[in-house]
């Protein structure tokens, strides 16, 4: 399946727009990973444990959201767009949506 932030894809024409899907994916971060981002703010550096975190939820919410496309008939996703928020008590939890237009290409 072809996933595209942009409105076309070039080369390919749409044949059919199949509708708005979604993917959506909240993931907590626990007070380990905190202490350590919390140290690597102090002393520099990149946090690889929040790093592999955000992948991971952008992973799980595309994948969701691919799995919506193809249960309505698409065979790709256009416009699509990756929303990351913190929620929960103290931001404590991290969501990550995404959204995008099912497309028959």
């Amino acid at each position: 399946m072809i996933i595209t932030t942009t409105p076309n894809i070039e080369g390919y024409k749409i044949l059919e727009y199949k509708g708005l899907v979604t993917g959506e994916t909240i993931i907590g971060a626990n007070f380990v990973k905190d202490f350590f981002a919390g140290i690597r703010d102090i002393v520099g550096g990149r946090s690889s444990s929040y790093e592999k975190v955000l992948q991971e939820g952008k992973e799980t919410s595309i994948r969701e959201m691919m799995q919506r496309a193809e249960a309505i008939g698409a065979n790709a996703i256009v416009g699509v767009d990756i929303d990351y928020e913190t929620v929960g008590q103290s931001g404590s939890m991290l969501m990550v949506a995404c959204s995008g237009t099912a497309v028959k290409i």
